[in-house]
């Protein structure tokens, strides 16, 4: 059994634990940028239906949202470095630190991927095909139509991933890591006053949550921000009314080109 609940705890612990944030930072920073990149290349064949690749890049997406983290987290503490052992490569005095990032890294690609193939696919196939009809390159209507929407499309979803990225990492404790849920363990153990412990790591838990989702609001209102201001009659918005017109018989030209054809 704890000692008895006192208050005065929770500010002396808070101050503690935030001295372990910056490795609880870096965990989420190094493991969103692999995600990211693993995501985006994991994406593509399956945007692009490449064969082979888009198979492997459905069972690698299911695998990692299949099986819980914490499992995947031994996988590949314990069973990586033996699997390399077989090709000679000696991975025992790595930092646990890297097999963390990797793990929660190839975790988190596994749901960007999914969202960079669904925020891409819901964007209109027909202002692709009307970026081709006025010369637009196949670079150029991705970068200039395709992208933007996209992104403006992804930024809700992603913002959970990375709000659930900060989250798990309190499972890398398990592990050996000293982040921050390994420090209120010890803060715990040592004071015996656990409730305190876990309310001071729940509190900084929640804060950097609340600023995390008022940053990535404020991206995704940014990037919605021709949607949400109401029209009048500049110049910038004739022009932009004048394109989408301009796309929009475009496509239709198309389409009725498709059917004469």
């Amino acid at each position: 059994m704890g000692e008895k609940f006192d208050i005065g705890f929770i500010f002396t612990f808070i101050p503690k634990l935030a001295g372990t944030l910056q490795t609880t930072l870096l965990i989420v920073a190094g493991s969103l940028l692999t995600g990211l990149i693993v995501g985006l290349l994991a994406a593509l064949p399956r945007l692009y239906k490449v064969p082979v690749l888009q198979r492997i890049s459905q069972l690698y997406a299911s695998f990692f949202r299949g099986t819980p983290i914490l499992i995947q987290l031994f996988l590949f503490y314990y069973g990586l470095p033996e699997a390399l052992k077989l090709v000679h490569l000696d991975l025992s005095r790595a930092p646990v630190l890297l097999f963390v990032i990797l793990t929660y890294g190839l975790h988190t690609g596994a749901y960007v991927s999914e969202t960079i193939r669904s925020a891409v696919a819901s964007v209109d196939r027909g202002q692709v095909e009307a970026a081709y009809a006025v010369g637009m390159s196949g670079y150029q209507a991705f970068t200039r139509i395709v992208m933007p929407q996209a992104l403006a499309i992804a930024v809700p979803v992603l913002s959970n991933v990375i709000l659930a990225l900060l989250k798990d990492t309190s499972l890398a404790f398990s592990l050996g890591v000293m982040e921050m849920t390994g420090k209120s363990q010890s803060l715990a153990s040592l004071t015996n006053h656990f409730v305190e412990s876990y309310i001071s790591l729940a509190l900084i838990y929640l804060v950097i949550s609340i600023v995390l989702e008022r940053l990535l609001l404020i991206l995704e209102r940014r990037l919605l921000r021709h949607e949400s201001k109401p029209a009048d009659s500049s110049p910038r918005r004739e022009r932009a009314g004048r394109l989408r017109w301009f796309f929009a018989r475009e496509r239709r030209n198309v389409r009725f080109g498709e059917e004469a054809r």
